[in-house]
């Protein structure tokens, strides 16, 4: 079997694409921007700020947990999402890098 297109990528372009495409939907960016508002909270919660059902609030954590852009944890039967701040750091210097390469650029 041939090597994937990803392959062709670094490490990081590749962990930045991953992260990209979980958080290209609006209701990804929406739970998100609600789970940056709190300390943690569970799927119950954001059914109650979104107007999305359930399931598909179900499975948008999902993306974002398998991003590692959210962690889950269990208390009881239910699960605490809240935002991965080492995560949310990696976006934060990739944007700096692009920021201080902007800088050094004539247009």
């Amino acid at each position: 079997m041939g090597a994937s297109k990803s392959d062709s990528f670094s490490i990081e372009q590749n962990e930045m694409a991953t992260l990209f495409k979980a958080l290209s939907h609006p209701a990804r960016i929406a739970i998100v921007d609600y789970l940056l508002t709190v300390d943690t909270c569970i799927c119950g919660d954001i059914v109650n700020e979104l107007p999305l059902a359930q399931p598909t609030i179900s499975q948008h954590l999902k993306e974002l947990k398998n991003a590692n852009i959210i962690k889950g944890t269990i208390e009881g039967t239910a699960i605490c999402y809240c935002i991965n701040p080492d995560t949310i750091d990696k976006i934060e210097n990739h944007f700096g890098m692009i920021r201080h390469k902007l800088k050094n650029k004539c247009c």
